[in-house]
């Protein structure tokens, strides 16, 4: 729903437009029907991505950085300043109304006396080339664009949550997989030592499968350390203070096929820093607007009641107001050319937005495209990598029982160790880099969001 009113104010900018300077059209983007990189098998789209990893810690984690984390915080904070100068801006198309009232009193020679005094004054600044109206509808379009920028902090939140997840995740297997190491280099090393006892190895046996066993000692001491790091990380996004306290109960998720992404056009309709983008483009082409009609004459209408006594009671006598209407024309003769400055100023930025709101919309897809393709070839490397793994775990027992008999040599028996701790390391990472892969596949798409899976309604 938060995305359905995110695709309304994007339609309501769109309409907006419609009667605006030219520069505040955002260009348009030449785009195919559907992403180059489409996997040829799909499902429906998916509502709550974060869900669809089937992680309920990974949901609790997300729910509870999106009420927590700071950066959230500051979006928030930013839009409630945009809209509170949103309607500022707005205020100066009404009339203004000043009260005021005095007592002053004087002692002379002969006599002390008091004199009082009221006052109401209306002042109307008369929006005759609706340059005020320009003025407010900026104000109005750069709170759009905050509450743009609140939903993509969320969504970048959550996606972060979501990977800095898996990171912890794979640092604990891989933490773990180098404890099994250990152990076997440990298992390895007491029979070097009992064929070295009997005479059957060579000194410099021992000594290898030693210097093998403190290697990957070393090699556990460094995963500890990006284990701890990986928790605190997350912690820091959880708005938690970084102690490494979080113990990861769950396993790198089994990714489901690849759902359907949508268009590229779908994708500059909903993904929030494109909308941001264009809506601030809209919000300078007002501004440059307003900055022009500013070289304009001005009309402004005043009325005003005053009364004046020494007697407090007769304030509001009709014999004492005195009424006054006032008009003015004020036209811009010589300012130092600080007014076409602004003009030239404010069109300037308008441009530069434009060029920038293109640059954005490519970004948004380059990174859906790079995702799509990416999540094809990453599952075919892990495919490719279980093999590798397997076979490698079927030549380490056969080299370990030729080593027992005496067939194989040390450095082989390393060496096949070796090759199934890298085959089993480097599935651990790429089931990891699928999995984060799949999450900026939904940031890519601003995939949507349900209750406890990072959806929030910003819109009050």
């Amino acid at each position: 729903m938060l995305r359905r009113s995110l695709l309304i104010s994007a339609s309501l900018v769109v309409a907006a437009c419609a009667g605006t300077p030219n520069l505040a059209i955002a260009p348009g983007i030449e785009a195919p029907a559907d992403f180059q990189a489409e996997p040829q098998v799909e499902l429906p789209a998916a509502g709550d991505w974060v869900a669809s990893f089937e992680d309920a810690t990974l949901s609790a984690l997300v729910a509870q950085a999106l009420s927590a984390n700071p950066t959230i915080e500051a979006a928030s904070a930013s839009l409630d300043a945009a809209r509170a100068s949103a309607r500022a801006a707005g205020s100066n198309r009404l009339p203004s109304t000043d009260a005021s009232a005095s007592t002053s009193s004087s002692d002379t020679s002969s006599r002390p006396s008091e004199q009082y005094s009221f006052g109401l004054d209306v002042a109307w600044q008369v929006d005759v080339w609706g340059r005020l109206s320009d003025q407010a509808r900026a104000g109005y379009l750069t709170a759009e664009a905050a509450r743009a920028d609140l939903y993509g902090a969320r969504l970048s939140i959550a996606g972060a949550t979501a990977k800095a997840w898996f990171s912890l995740i794979e640092a604990k297997e891989q933490a773990e997989l180098a404890r099994r190491d250990v152990d076997t280099r440990s298992r390895q090393l007491e029979i070097v030592e009992r064929r070295f006892a009997r005479g059957v190895a060579r000194s410099s046996d021992v000594r290898t499968a030693r210097s093998a066993l403190a290697s990957s000692q070393a090699s556990l001491a460094a995963q500890i350390r990006i284990e701890a790091a990986s928790g605190r990380a997350l912690e820091v996004l959880l708005g938690r203070y970084p102690g490494n306290q979080i113990v990861p109960d769950s396993t790198l998720p089994i990714l489901p096929v690849l759902p359907q992404p949508g268009s590229p056009q779908q994708l500059l309709e909903r993904r929030p820093d494109v909308i941001a983008a264009e809506t601030r483009l809209a919000s300078a082409g007002y501004s440059a607007s307003a900055a022009r009609k500013a070289l304009y004459p001005g009309l402004s209408l005043g009325a005003g009641i005053s009364s004046q006594s020494s007697d407090a009671s007769d304030l509001f006598d009709p014999d004492f107001l005195v009424e006054t209407i006032s008009a003015s024309l004020l036209a811009p003769i010589f300012q130092g050319g600080a007014l076409r400055a602004e003009r030239t100023r404010t069109e300037a930025v308008a441009r530069q937005l434009s060029a920038r709101y293109v640059e954005t919309a490519l970004t948004a897809l380059r990174e859906a495209e790079n995702a799509i393709y990416a999540d094809r070839t990453l599952e075919e490397r892990v495919e490719a990598l279980i093999v590798a793994q397997r076979e490698a775990a079927a030549a380490l027992d056969l080299v370990e029982r030729q080593y027992a008999s005496g067939v194989a040599t040390i450095f082989e028996l390393i060496d096949a160790q070796s090759r199934l701790i890298t085959a089993e390391s480097q599935l651990i990472r790429a089931r990891l880099e699928r999995a984060t892969n799949r999450v900026d596949l939904h940031l890519a798409v601003a995939g949507d969001f349900a209750a406890g899976g990072g959806y929030a309604d910003t819109s009050n």
